[in-house]
């Protein structure tokens, strides 16, 4: 799964890569204009449209040509679709693990059980305020699709480059901590 991920990423399938990066900015941008209700019911339509379509198709062909292929479709609803118990339980315990890590972390900084990172987590949450106020979260999830779809393989292009720049901006960094 991971090494499929990567690939989406690096963009070694490029069709692939293409439909899930134009539906998913596709999406993100239809949620600026209209609702999710809206979007949501208008993607489903568009499916339930194409899809009536198609069958009334496969209808009309199959009586002109007097076959008997049946239903377009049925390939497809003799598929079983349910979530096994396992794999409910495999992932539930995963997001009630990273849950109460995530609960335990929040009230650690909240009750200051550790001065400098409670100063460290609100000097964040101050910084984010003047972030708020120049985007929108919806603003923010488009730019973070569109730099997790190009800055690898921008990256994987100009690593050299890319590297040097980076080593330049550690050493000032390094400079004025050190100073």
């Amino acid at each position: 799964d991971e090494a499929k991920l990567v690939d989406l990423l690096y963009w070694r399938d490029v069709k692939t890569t293409g439909v899930v990066f134009g539906a998913a900015l596709l999406l993100l941008l239809s949620l600026t204009v209209c609702s999710i209700v809206s979007v949501c019911s208008y993607i489903c339509l568009a499916l339930l449209s194409v899809t009536i379509c198609f069958r009334i198709y496969k209808g009309i062909l199959q009586a002109i040509q007097k076959s008997d292929e049946g239903h377009p479709f049925k390939q497809y609803l003799d598929q079983e679709v349910a979530l096994s118990e396992d794999m409910v339980h495999k992932y539930s315990d995963v997001v009630l693990a990273k849950l109460n890590k995530t609960i335990g972390e929040l009230r650690r900084l909240f009750l200051v059980e550790d001065l400098v990172d409670s100063i460290k987590f609100a000097v964040l949450m101050w910084i984010l305020t003047y972030v708020g106020a120049l985007f929108n979260g919806l603003t923010l999830l488009i730019l973070g699709v569109i730099a997790v779809f190009s800055c690898p393989i921008i990256y994987e292009k100009h690593q050299a480059q890319i590297d040097h720049y980076l080593a330049l901006v550690n050493n000032q960094i390094k400079d004025v901590v050190g100073k």
